[in-house]
């Protein structure tokens, strides 16, 4: 029989708990990952009652009124507060989202606070980003032209634009990379979902004219087609976004380049 074992200081173990303050009347109990690597040693589990009176609706407002009320050393990214920048993007109950946009009262029992999957830990709730945004660098995600630049704008019609409005709408918030088994195992290799979904945002822009180089750099066994349409980064996206059905247009532009 085969055993197991996790490397050294990866178990979670159960941690601190922090009482809501006497005369409550509407708790929530937050059970939050945490570790640091100023102090090492393996990761918690520490719990918080918060008082739901005293801190706004959204799980991100939970977070702030524990920093700020109860325990200064939780360390979490914020930034817009509004599902525009992507920074507390987490996993939340098992899913990947947005913490400022999602309800603390959608989640039934104890909310379970955890840093995106798969990815080093910082600290606390803070995923290290590094790798995610090299990988992003690599596509090259600006406007690609040899034509003389026109004395206007490049212009486009509604139809052309309708082509990249969604995929101009993500937000790097990398919930659709980090819930990708395929990313999972092979991000070292594999680009996964947000950033597939970038490339197609170039690929398919009308005014881009480097085409083919970009879908030359993606001609690749794992840049590309480590994608097998599992379908969890359409799913989780918090925006509401589709980087399947992106990565499926890549690939249908792959084949008729070569049809």
């Amino acid at each position: 029989m085969a055993e197991f074992t996790l490397p050294q200081n990866s178990k979670v173990v159960d941690g601190n708990h922090f009482e809501a303050p006497e005369g409550a009347k509407r708790v929530k109990r937050f059970v939050i990952y945490r570790w640091s690597p100023e102090k090492g040693g393996n990761p918690r589990r520490d719990t918080y009652d918060v008082d739901l009176d005293r801190c706004g609706p959204m799980v991100l407002d939970a977070l702030i009124h524990i920093k700020n009320d109860v325990d200064g050393t939780l360390t979490f990214r914020r930034s817009c507060r509004e599902g525009i920048c992507g920074s507390c993007a987490m996993n939340i109950d098992g899913t990947n989202t947005l913490a400022c946009t999602k309800p603390i009262a959608d989640m039934a029992g104890e909310a379970k606070v955890y840093p995106l999957p798969h990815m080093p830990v910082v600290k606390d709730l803070v995923p290290d980003l590094t790798h995610a945004y090299a990988q992003l660098a690599s596509i090259e995600p600006y406007l690609k032209t040899e034509s003389p630049a026109p004395s206007r704008e490049r212009l486009q019609s509604p139809e052309e634009q309708a082509l990249i409005d969604e995929a101009s709408s993500c937000i790097l918030c990398f919930c659709c990379s980090t819930s990708c088994p395929s990313y999972w195992w092979n991000g070292d290799r594999f680009l996964g979902p947000a950033i597939l979904l970038m490339a197609y945002r170039w690929i398919a822009d009308s005014r881009d004219e480097a085409t083919g180089e970009r879908l030359d750099q993606l001609e690749d066994p794992f840049r590309l087609y480590r994608c097998h349409t599992i379908m969890n980064c359409t799913r989780t996206c918090p925006k509401g976004l589709n980087p399947a059905r992106a990565i499926a247009e890549i690939k249908k532009l792959m084949v008729a380049r070569t049809a």
